[in-house]
């Protein structure tokens, strides 16, 4: 048997719910299940099926559930650390303030006093060897 799906009006994309996209991703994550298979079955191509797998694992697809679990070889979010508060520069007597800037390399950078915004950049862009950051 053949089903024919009409399109009427200026649409001329199927539009598919959070819950069928689901119902069809958890089907192609079956045991043995083929996503070429799982699109041919429900007449969408295997790069859309692909693309609501990796929605829903990263938990942009969801419907009210829970998302998919992360399995151990994807990449996910790395750890962060707050550092505590550092003591505040204390200025030369008769100076506007300070600032210091620390570079991904390491290197550190202190300025105290009024400095020209064009050298500043020039000298951060030495430093960097021209790359923003």
């Amino acid at each position: 048997m053949t089903t024919v799906t009409v399109l009427c009006g200026p649409e001329r994309r199927r539009r598919w719910t959070s819950a069928e996209k689901l119902r069809i991703v958890e089907e192609s994550l079956a045991p043995g299940a083929s996503v070429v298979e799982v699109a041919r079955r429900h007449d969408v191509h295997r790069n859309l099926v692909t693309a609501w797998r990796r929605q829903a694992r990263t938990g942009v697809l969801a419907c009210g559930a829970e998302p998919m679990q992360r399995q151990d070889d994807e990449v996910g979010f790395a750890p962060v650390s707050i550092a505590p508060d550092r003591q505040p520069l204390t200025a030369p007597s008769g100076s506007c303030g300070a600032i210091e800037i620390e570079f991904a390399a390491g290197a550190r950078m202190r300025i105290t006093g009024a400095v020209d915004a064009a050298t500043l950049t020039a000298v951060v862009a030495a430093l960097t060897d021209g790359r923003p950051r």
